[in-house]
């Protein structure tokens, strides 16, 4: 393991836990203040906090795009899904959330074959379906069910929606230009609607505000900066370490232990998650080889190669499966 790879997934796993922190300052804030109210701040303090990474990034001539279309909804999307699961989190414990949003990679499979049009295996179908029972198993719809478990679902496909996005966007624009114009859109879109749910702050919020837009923003920025340095198939599946940071915070805060079923849905989730991750980098190898060796059969190849060429397109239609 390289010096960059075990930094990334130490920024990832430090990303991860300032998130959750996100979370339960949320959580502490209480009902009191509505979730576009928490946004519309949280999101405020967080484009002040990324400006001197900006400027170091590489200074506003960084922000100059030509991918308005994009941002934007990448950044209704994620606003709206912040607002959603602030909701959630106002009124579920943390661990709970958490572990519906881990959901994440498993809707990010169906979106990608939806509006992407990516082919996926039967294995990847398997596991997809595997999670959502695990999903399913979390929010107890026999027992102890909370119609507010739905709104985190939906939020969670949100965020979904929001990576397939920053997909396309990663391409040619730099973390800190998506993270400043998320956060100023999302600023913008929630501050209209603040005359109708803006609430006075008092000091005992103040603090626990500042604390929701700073460990928001560096979060984002630890994340990003961790999939720059390592491969996402090595870093992404310690996400996964949230729900160990939401369970602590629940008990030592709350004293809230865990039921059986959260447990058993978690370890569902982790498991399928972990697994699709696992396939999407053995089917983006695959694919790789083949056009590298297609590439180089063609360098020295005549008119006798167009048979090869047909089973190699045939063959990189069948690894796009996975």
């Amino acid at each position: 393991m390289t010096n960059k790879t075990t930094m990334g997934i130490v920024m990832m796993v430090a990303a991860v836990a300032l998130l959750t922190t996100m979370n339960v300052f949320v959580k502490l804030i209480g009902t009191e203040y509505h979730p576009t109210q928490i946004t519309f701040i949280r999101n405020a303090i967080a484009m002040v906090v990324i400006v001197p990474f900006l400027l170091r990034g590489g200074g506003m001539g960084i922000l100059k795009t030509s991918r308005w279309q994009l941002h934007f909804a990448r950044s209704i999307a994620g606003t709206a899904g912040n607002v959603l699961f602030f909701f959630a989190f106002q009124h579920m414990t943390v661990g709970d959330v958490i572990v519906i949003s881990q959901a994440v990679p498993l809707f990010v499979t169906i979106f990608a074959v939806i509006f992407l049009s990516e082919r996926v295996g039967i294995r990847r179908w398997l596991a997809t379906s595997l999670g959502f029972a695990g999903v399913i198993i979390a929010i107890n719809p026999a027992g102890d069910f909370a119609s507010v478990s739905l709104i985190a679902v939906v939020a969670t496909a949100l965020w979904a929606t929001t990576i397939l996005l920053m997909r396309r966007l990663g391409t040619t624009e730099s973390p800190y230009t998506v993270a400043f114009y998320y956060m100023l859109t999302g600023a913008l879109v929630t501050a209209c609607f603040q005359p109708w749910y803006w609430h006075d702050l008092n000091s005992h919020v103040i603090w626990l505000f500042l604390g929701t837009g700073i460990t928001g923003a560096l979060g984002q920025i630890l994340m990003s900066s961790a999939l720059k340095l390592a491969k996402a198939s090595v870093v992404s599946p310690f996400n996964y370490t949230g729900i160990l940071w939401a369970v602590g915070f629940d008990l030592v805060i709350w004293g809230v232990i865990p039921a059986w079923t959260t447990l058993v849905g978690a370890a569902i989730i982790t498991a399928t998650g972990v697994y699709t991750f696992h396939r999407e980098t053995v089917v983006r190898k695959k694919k790789n080889q083949l056009t590298e060796r297609a590439r180089h059969d063609k360098s020295r190849c005549n008119q006798s190669c167009y048979l090869r060429y047909l089973w190699y397109g045939r063959r990189l239609a069948q690894v796009g499966g996975g």
